[in-house]
């Protein structure tokens, strides 16, 4: 896999929330509007560059019976530094992220991507898939957030949207809309996925009983259509 592939391949054919389905908790709670859900997805990509640049320097020196533990060490000390940084020059953001911004620690994709990719792969490879999930986790958070606050609060990034504004959709702000938007979403990118499973025929040859039967029951069948 070259590095274009590795990068693009988090933002669709292997993105965490709309393909793997992970991160749901995070991305239902701040995708409500589209500034929360950027500050998020900012966030979660810096942790997921940090922790995955030093999980792989590291590969061949974590034990491997400790290696999760050691994992999530490494996670929260880079959480807590970005927690600071949000605290310190975006206060605002950080009261509206509240606790899911140091949740940040047990995210899916961050473990998933240390124990699946960077366990395994040199630093720079490590660090494009990083900057690919990352990219594709804050994209599917932006398009949740844009369609949730534009029907559900009449506005985009706060600003208001004439007639909309007077028209709003409440339950899109509601856990009900956030499941409707998500699986909507989850819909679009399998209809138009390439990476979608081929239908398999199943005849005597995929058949465990075909050495018994002697594939008497598949011609019986054979010759019951026919006729």
């Amino acid at each position: 896999m070259n590095t274009l592939q590795n990068f693009s391949k988090g933002l669709i054919k292997e993105n965490p929330v709309l393909v793997l389905v992970l991160g749901t908790c995070p991305t239902l709670a701040t995708s409500t509007s589209v500034i929360n859900a950027l500050g998020m997805g900012v966030a979660a990509t810096v942790v997921l560059i940090c922790s995955n640049i030093v999980i792989s320097l590291l590969r061949k020196v974590i034990p491997d019976k400790v290696r999760i533990p050691c994992y999530i060490v490494l996670i929260a000390g880079f959480v807590t530094m970005v927690q600071m940084l949000v605290k310190a020059f975006a206060p605002a953001l950080d009261d509206s992220l509240g606790i899911y911004l140091p949740l940040i620690v047990v995210n899916c994709i961050i473990l998933g991507r240390a124990e699946m990719f960077a366990n395994k792969n040199k630093v720079f490879d490590s660090a494009v898939d990083a900057v690919g999930m990352g990219a594709g986790f804050t994209l599917a958070l932006v398009m949740m957030a844009t369609i949730r606050e534009v029907f559900g609060n009449g506005s985009f990034m706060g600003v208001p949207i004439p007639l909309l504004s007077e028209n709003k959709i409440s339950i899109m702000t509601m856990a009900p809309g956030g499941f409707f938007v998500f699986g909507c979403l989850i819909a679009l990118v399998n209809k138009f996925s390439s990476n979608k499973p081929k239908k398999e025929e199943f005849g005597c040859a995929g058949c465990p009983s075909a050495a018994v039967c002697g594939k008497l029951s598949c011609d019986g069948k054979e010759a019951a259509v026919s006729d």
